[in-house]
C-alpha cells in the first residue's frame, strides 16, 4: 500500500525534537513492503498546504499521524497542541478517504479523547513500530482491526494490553536512520540532538508520570553492543549529537554501566548526553565511565531537595541522596543540568526554601538549574487521585485533555513565582519555564550553532542570560 506518515510536532522550544517514534514506524512499515512517504511538519512554512501537496503526490491508502505532546506542560503559559490537529484532519479529509491512524506518545496517554477530538479512524497505542504493521496488514486485506490489542476505534472500549516489544530488546537499539526521513541539518542548526533509546519501560512510581502508560511498567533493555554500534553509525553519517531519551538512563544500573563501557571502547566520535538520570543509581564509577564514553553533559531529574515533597511525588529517593548526588557532581568536570518541579504534593513555603537553599549551597555555578512550577495532571495517575482527594479537581477524566495543573494547596502560586524569580535574579545559571519559551530562543540556538557551539547549549546558560540582560531583555 501507499503509506504517508505525518509527524505533526511543530514545537521548537527550547529546541526542536527529532521524531524518533514516527521515523521508527516509517521504517517498520517499509520493511513490510509498503511504499512509505514521510512529511515532517516541524519547519514547514505552509503546513496545511504541504499536507495537501503530499497527499496529491503520494495518493496514500493509509495516513499515520504522529502526535508527540498534548500540551507544553507550562502552567503559566499553556499551549494546547491538540487544537492544531483539527484543521489538519479537515485538510486530510478534503483530499482523501485514506484510513487515518493516530499514534505517538500523546496518543498512548489519552487515546480515546484525542481520537474523539480529531475524528481520525483509529488510534494506535504502545510500541507503534510493532502495532502499525499489523494495522496495515489488516487494512490491506480489508479485515477489521478493532480487535487488535492497543487499537482504539470511535465508540470502542478503552484500550487494554497495548503491544510491547518482547522483554529484552535483544539486538534492537531504538534509533532510526534519521537522515532517511527528515532534514537533519535543519534540526542541528537549532541545537537539536538525535534521540536514541537503550531501553523502554519504567517501573518507578512517580505520581505525575505517564511513562508506564506509554512504554510499560518493566524495563526492556537493548544489547549494549547494539547501542554503541547505532551511536557510531549515526555519528558516521554526520549526526554526532546524540541524546539517550530512556525514561531513566541509569536504571537498571548495571545496564547503564555496560552501555557506557562499550561506548568507551568504541570509536564513535559522537557527543552524547542524557537528561534523565536518577540520583539513586548515581555514583563516581558511572560518571567516570560516562566521561570516557563521550558524554558532554547530563541531567539529574531530582524534582525537589525536600523529603516531604519527594515522598509526596513518590520519587523513591531522599534529600540525603540528592545531596550525595551533588557531592559526586562536584568531583567531576562534566556539565550537569538539575531539574526541579516545585508545587507538588507536600510542598510548603519551608520546603520551597529548603530546595532553594540546596541549589544555592550545593549546585555548582557552572551548572544549570531548571525550576518548573506546577505539575500537569494526567488522568488515572497518582497525582490525579491526590488532587481529587484534596478537593482540587472534579473534572471527569475524559474532560482532562486540555491541560490541568496541580499546585500544592499549602503554597501560594504568586508567592512561589516571586521566590523563583528572585532567586533567578541573583543566579545567572537558573532558568524557568518562561526562559524556555522566549520568542528569541530559536534565534539564540541558530546563533550558537553558527558560532561553533554544539549541544548542550544549556551549559552556557549563565553567559547567555548575562548577554541577553545586557541587551536589555528581561530573562
Amino acid at each position: 500500500m501507499n503509506v504517508l506518515i505525518i509527524s505533526t510536532n511543530r514545537n521548537r522550544f527550547p529546541m526542536p525534537v527529532m521524531p524518533i517514534g514516527a521515523c521508527l514506524v516509517a521504517e517498520s512499515a517499509e520493511r513490510m513492503g509498503h511504499r512509505v512517504a514521510f512529511l515532517d511538519m516541524m519547519f514547514l512554512q505552509d503546513p496545511l498546504g504541504s499536507v495537501t501537496a503530499a497527499i496529491k503526490e503520494t495518493r496514500p491508502d493509509v495516513i499515520g499521524i504522529s502526535v508527540r505532546n498534548i500540551d507544553n506542560n507550562d502552567r503559566a503559559g499553556p499551549v494546547f497542541f491538540i487544537d492544531a490537529l483539527r484543521p489538519l484532519m479537515a485538510a486530510i479529509r478534503r483530499e482523501t478517504d485514506a484510513v487515518t491512524i493516530l499514534g505517538g506518545a500523546a496518543v498512548s496517554v489519552m487515546p480515546g479523547e484525542i481520537l474523539e477530538a480529531t475524528g481520525a479512524d483509529a488510534a494506535a497505542t504502545g510500541d507503534g513500530e510493532m502495532l502499525f504493521p499489523q494495522l496495515l496488514d489488516r487494512i490491506s486485506t480489508n479485515r477489521s482491526y478493532d480487535d487488535l490489542p492497543g487499537v482504539v476505534v470511535p465508540g470502542g472500549s478503552p484500550v487494554h494490553h497495548a503491544p510491547r516489544s518482547p522483554a529484552g530488546l535483544g539486538s534492537e537499539c531504538l534509533a532510526p536512520a534519521y537522515s532517511r526521513w527528515i532534514d537533519v541539518r535543519a534540526y542541528q542548526e537549532q541545537m537539536a540532538t538525535a534521540p536514541v533509546q537503550s531501553k523502554q519501560g519504567c517501573p518507578f512510581q512517580c505520581v505525575y508520570c505517564t511513562y508506564r502508560k506509554i512504554e510499560g511498567r518493566t524495563f526492556r533493555t537493548a544489547d549494549p553492543a547494539a547501542v554503541a554500534d547505532r551511536v557510531a553509525e549515526l555519528a558516521a553519517r554526520g549526526t554526532r549529537d546524540i541524546e539517550f531519551v530512556d525514561s531513566v538512563f541509569n536504571a537498571p544500573a548495571d545496564h547503564a554501566m555496560e552501555v557506557c563501557e562499550v561506548l568507551a571502547r568504541t570509536r564513535h566520535k559522537a557527543r552524547i548526553q542524557s537528561l534523565e538520570l536518577n540520583p539513586t543509581f548515581f555514583n563516581d564509577g558511572l560518571l567516570t565511565t560516562m566521561e570516557r564514553a563521550g558524554f558532554v553533559g547530563y541531567g539529574l531529574t531530582v524534582e525537589s531537595a525536600s523529603d516531604p515533597v519527594l515522598a509526596g511525588l513518590r520519587k523513591g529517593f531522599t534529600a540525603a541522596e540528592v545531596q550525595n548526588a551533588a557531592d559526586i557532581v562536584r568531583r567531576h568536570k562534566l556539565p550537569c543540568a538539575w531539574i526541579f518541579l516545585l508545587g507538588g504534593p507536600g510542598e510548603t513555603q519551608e520546603t520551597v526554601r529548603e530546595t532553594l537553599r540546596f541549589a544555592e549551597r550545593s549546585i555548582r555555578k557552572s551548572d544549570v538549574v531548571f525550576f518548573n512550577i506546577g505539575i500537569r495532571i494526567y488522568p488515572a495517575t497518582g497525582l490525579d487521585n491526590i488532587a481529587r482527594s484534596q478537593g482540587l479537581l472534579d473534572l471527569q477524566r475524559e474532560d482532562m485533555l486540555a491541560p490541568v495543573f496541580y499546585l500544592s494547596p499549602e503554597v501560594d502560586g504568586g508567592w512561589l513565582v516571586s521566590e523563583v524569580r528572585g532567586f533567578m535574579a541573583g543566579h545567572m545559571n537558573v532558568i524557568n519555564a518562561d526562559t524556555l519559551s522566549l520568542p528569541i530562543l530559536p534565534m539564540v540556538n541558530r546563533a550558537g550553532f553558527r558560532l561553533g557551539l554544539r549541544p548542550p547549549l544549556w551549559k552556557h546558560t549563565r553567559f547567555i542570560r548575562r548577554g541577553l540582560r545586557m541587551a536589555g531583555m528581561d530573562v
